[in-house]
């Protein structure tokens, strides 16, 4: 357990050192960010990054520099989609970080507990984690309530097929950005687990 995470924590470490170009507040241009996302983010992630569906995620209360960062991620190929890199393949690094505020401005609640046996599941691995699998817990990265922090996302309210989605590339490898921290984690859960995890994750607000 101890190994791990050692390398988890090395691996968020390295992603601190992601830094876009300065741009002090007076230069976030929200109005841009409203109409690139009135123009095209909305048909997938809403108007309020909310998603329009349980394959997208949801945007709203994201940390700006993460969501700035996987912009930038998608533009340069670090992290592979078709269908957003037509998205942002025009984006300036300006309007990157606007987006980023313009959607960490945005609330969207946690949903009501629908399965509350595989929802107590996941609440005790995402604070737990499973010593039996040396499994760390969640929380360890993404803290108690699933804030995260500037470097690692928010997780809370997040959709359960979407977290699901995430969590099965990382363990593949099919998602080509932050798999130092993430292939470990994801390759010791076990379908239960992420499954649960997921339910739990969504809960939170």
């Amino acid at each position: 357990m101890g190994e791990i995470m050692n390398k988890l924590y090395a691996g968020a470490a390295l992603m601190t050192a992601f830094v876009l170009p300065a741009y002090s507040a007076d230069k976030v241009d929200l109005a841009r960010a409203e109409e690139i996302v009135s123009g095209r983010c909305f048909l997938c992630h809403g108007l309020e990054g909310e998603a329009a569906s349980a394959v997208f995620p949801r945007l709203a209360g994201q940390h700006w520099e993460y969501t700035a960062k996987q912009l930038a991620e998608f533009k340069s190929g670090k992290r592979k989609s078709e269908t957003m890199l037509p998205q942002v393949e025009e984006l300036t690094p300006a309007e990157m970080k606007a987006l980023g505020h313009y959607f960490e401005n945005k609330q969207v609640p946690g949903r009501e507990i629908k399965d509350a046996e595989l929802v107590a599941v996941g609440k005790f691995v995402f604070h737990r984690g499973n010593q039996f699998t040396g499994l760390p817990s969640c929380a360890s990265c993404h803290g108690v309530k699933g804030h995260g922090t500037p470097q690692l996302p928010r997780l809370a309210g997040q959709h359960p097929r979407y977290t699901e989605d995430q969590i099965k590339q990382f363990n593949k490898r099919e998602r080509t950005n932050d798999n130092a921290v993430m292939h470990t984690v994801a390759s010791k859960l076990s379908e239960l687990e992420t499954h649960a995890v997921a339910a739990y994750i969504a809960t939170l607000d």
